[in-house]
């Protein structure tokens, strides 16, 4: 270095000129390369999984509140019949003779209505709560993926030790690390 500059190497800064200088005979860092590659590909895929199930979660979670809302409308629209049937019932207890039939075939047709009206609702209710069980299974499901990721990151973390240090040890660990996030995967693949 120019100008009297002082300058410190790093343990990752000597490892790599290490891996430079005796590439093609150390052994322990192409596994490690080659590992830690293939652990970040499956880590990207698992990731990508899980944003999917996120996103489909808060989907299926809308679709839901927007069903609940249409059976409230209904509920609503029941509620409205309901006052009017008992306007008439108490039209009929009142009026003239003349009128009490008419109240009575108004409540009778208010009644029809509130049927119909009240089985609508039950069916948006249901809707909302089948939108409600397949966001939560997503969620389920998501949260096994990034499980299954985390996992995975632990063990490129393990790399990277193993790599430093250049302790065998650490690579059973990394295997036995990744063989726990590839379960994990597995396990969210299956819906488990």
């Amino acid at each position: 270095m120019s100008g009297g500059e002082f300058h410190v190497h790093g343990p990752h800064d000597h490892e790599i000129e290490h891996a430079a200088a005796h590439g093609a005979n150390d052994r322990i860092s192409g596994r490690i390369a080659t590992t830690t590659a293939i652990l970040a590909t499956v880590g990207a895929l698992f990731a990508y999984q899980g944003g999917l199930t996120q996103a489909n979660a808060m989907i299926y979670k809308n679709n839901a509140a927007i069903k609940k809302t249409e059976a409230s409308n209904q509920w609503n629209y029941y509620q409205a019949k309901s006052s009017k049937q008992n306007l008439a019932d108490i039209g009929a207890d009142t009026a003239d003779a003349d009128r009490r039939e008419y109240y009575r075939t108004q409540s009778k047709r208010y009644d029809g209505e509130k049927a119909q009206i009240k089985s609508e609702a039950e069916k948006l209710e249901k809707e909302s709560l089948e939108w409600d069980h397949k966001s939560e299974e997503q969620m389920h499901q998501h949260h096994r993926w990034a499980q299954a990721t985390t996992v995975l990151q632990i063990s490129i973390a393990l790399s990277a030790i193993a790599l430093l240090t250049r302790r065998n040890w650490l690579m059973k660990g990394i295997y036995v690390v990744a063989a726990a996030g590839f379960g994990l995967g597995a396990m969210a693949a299956a819906h488990l």
